[in-house]
C-alpha cells in the first residue's frame, strides 16, 4: 500500500504534469494521467495547493488508465452539452469531470441564500443534462468573499449550496446523487481586492464526476478493445 507521502509526491507530479508538460493533451488523456495520483487524500492536498476545490474533489475521484480514458470520453460529450443548454454557466472539463460554475449572482440576491426567478430557467436547463446523463454524482459547492465574518460566510456558503440542492432535487435530480458543501471565504479563485474580483468569488461549483455504475461500465468498455 502507498504511504500518504508518496501519494502526495504522485499526486503533485501529475497535478504538475496536467499543468506543464501535458498541455498538448485533451481533458480525457489527462485524466487517463492523473489517475496515476489515486485517491481522495491526494485529490484534497493537490487542490488546496492549487487553490482549486473542485480540482481537488475531481482528482480524488479519478479512476485513471484506459478506464479513465473511457469516462474522460463520455464526460466530454457531456460537457458540450451543458455548454450549449446552459449558456449563462461556465463549463470546464477537468481530468474525468466536469465543472459548471454559477456566478451567485445569477443564482442569488446579494447576501440572499434563496434562488431568484431568473436563476430558475439556468438550473433547468441544467437539470434537463444531469437527468440524461444519470451515473453521474453531482458535488455542489458553495463559495463567498471575504465581506463579513469568517462565520457568517461559512453558514451562506452552505445554505446557497443546500437550496441550489434541495431545487435539483425537486426537478427529478435522485437524492443519492448529490453532496454539498460550503466552503465560505476560505477558497478564493481571484484576490478579493476588488469589487469585480468579489464578485466571482461569490460562486456555487457543480462537480460532475463517474458514479460507481458508470466506472464500472466504462471498466467493461475498456476490456473489451
Amino acid at each position: 500500500m502507498r504511504t500518504i507521502s508518496q501519494k502526495l509526491i504522485i499526486g503533485i507530479t501529475a497535478f504538475s504534469l496536467l499543468t506543464t508538460s501535458c498541455k498538448n493533451m485533451n481533458k480525457t488523456q489527462k485524466g487517463a494521467v492523473i489517475g496515476t495520483a489515486g485517491g481522495a487524500a491526494v485529490g484534497a492536498v493537490v487542490g488546496k495547493a492549487a487553490g482549486n476545490t473542485a480540482l481537488g474533489a475531481i482528482i480524488g475521484a479519478t479512476v485513471g488508465g484506459v478506464t479513465g480514458a473511457v469516462i474522460g470520453r463520455k464526460m466530454d460529450k457531456q460537457a458540450e452539452e451543458i455548454k450549449k443548454q446552459v449558456p449563462d454557466a461556465s463549463v470546464e472539463r477537468v481530468g474525468e469531470g466536469i465543472v459548471v460554475e454559477f456566478n451567485s449572482k445569477i443564482l442569488f440576491g446579494f447576501d440572499k441564500s434563496d434562488i431568484s426567478n431568473t436563476a430558475e430557467g439556468n438550473l433547468n436547463d441544467l437539470v434537463t443534462i444531469l437527468n440524461k446523463y444519470p451515473d453521474t454524482d453531482i458535488e455542489i459547492q458553495g463559495h463567498t468573499d471575504d465581506v463579513g465574518t469568517d462565520e457568517y460566510n461559512q453558514g451562506l456558503s452552505e445554505r446557497r449550496a443546500a437550496a441550489v440542492a434541495s431545487y435539483i432535487k425537486a426537478k427529478g435530480i435522485s437524492g443519492s446523487r448529490i453532496s454539498t458543501k460550503g466552503y465560505g471565504e476560505t477558497a478564493p479563485k481571484y484576490p478579493n481586492d476588488t469589487d469585480a474580483n468579489r464578485a466571482q468569488n461569490r460562486r456555487v461549483d457543480f462537480l460532475i464526476t463517474a458514479n460507481e455504475k458508470m466506472k464500472a461500465d466504462a471498466k467493461k468498455e475498456s476490456n473489451t478493445k
